[in-house]
């Protein structure tokens, strides 16, 4: 059987998921990158082909700039392996979104299941500002995903997510999010861009921005509680991916992340608005 030939922009929307994606594995929860940029314009590939091929593979190095933890004032800089694997639309694993399976699929949407694994937060990140807060436990997180695409000829993408953490920081957070392709993107370079909001139930708040009686006592910072669900952070994101020859991807994502609500006002959060730069160089087979 021959070999089936795919277009470049085809292959581009196929494959942007790629991303600095091997961020999410060592980042603290949350992270100023969106949701929606793990995940890229997957979508928009069975929009664009119903047939994809039945395998995809891509491989990297990654590295990124993002704060030390959410609400930090330092920055630090990683970097380390990006690997994904696309069976059809339907299977995927990912050093971004975990192991998943979209349960649901049509030319126009998804909807899916996966499973990741969150870091946490060590005291050691910044122990002038954490020391006596404790450690926030690694933990799996669960997430189920839903994803659609206008039309065509205006690929407007709208996603939401709910993910529940196991352990660790424990709660629910949300994001509701709009994307969408850029001007000026081209056979060999294409651009999306969006904004989110993120919303997160009052338990998981409490873990992460919150300041108990004992952890007052042993850090100095005054007690906080968290009692309400509510919107923790906005932010808008940047994805360019540049295509090299016929194998070789280059990805760069930006984006901005400002903590807001009572959150903002948590007497661990040092700096409101969290940015991240993340690179990578990707190889891609099929």
């Amino acid at each position: 059987m021959p070999r089936r030939v795919y277009s470049r922009p085809l292959y581009l929307l196929l494959l942007l998921g790629c991303g600095c994606f091997s961020q999410l594995a060592s980042a603290q929860t949350p992270s100023p990158l969106q949701e929606w940029q793990y995940s890229g314009g997957i979508i928009l590939a069975r929009l664009f082909d119903p047939d994809l091929p039945k395998y995809r593979t891509i491989a990297g190095l990654a590295a990124d700039l993002q704060p030390a933890y959410d609400g930090s004032r330092a920055y630090r800089v990683e970097g380390g392996p990006d690997i994904n694997f696309y069976y059809r639309d339907k299977f995927f694993i990912s050093t971004g979104d975990g192991i998943g399976y979209n349960f649901l699929r049509g030319d126009h949407f998804q909807v899916g299941v996966a499973m990741g694994y969150d870091l946490g937060r060590k005291v050691s990140q910044d122990y002038a500002n954490l020391h006596g807060m404790g450690d926030i436990s690694p933990a799996p997180v669960g997430k189920l995903y839903g994803t659609w695409v206008l039309s065509r000829k205006f690929p407007l993408i709208l996603r939401a997510d709910a993910r529940q953490f196991i352990g660790g920081a424990q709660g629910a957070v949300g994001d509701i999010a709009v994307y969408t392709p850029l001007p000026g993107s081209s056979r060999t370079f294409v651009m999306f861009a969006g904004p989110s909001v993120t919303l997160a139930t009052s338990h998981y708040m409490q873990v992460l921005y919150g300041v108990t009686p004992q952890q007052s006592a042993a850090s100095g910072h005054p007690v906080d509680t968290f009692v309400h669900d509510g919107t923790t952070a906005a932010g808008v994101g940047f994805s360019a991916t540049k295509f090299i020859g016929e194998h070789w991807l280059v990805n760069l994502d930006g984006a901005m992340n400002e903590i807001r609500g009572k959150p903002s006002r948590s007497p661990i959060v040092e700096k409101t608005n969290q940015h991240i730069v993340a690179l990578s160089l990707n190889y891609f087979w099929y």
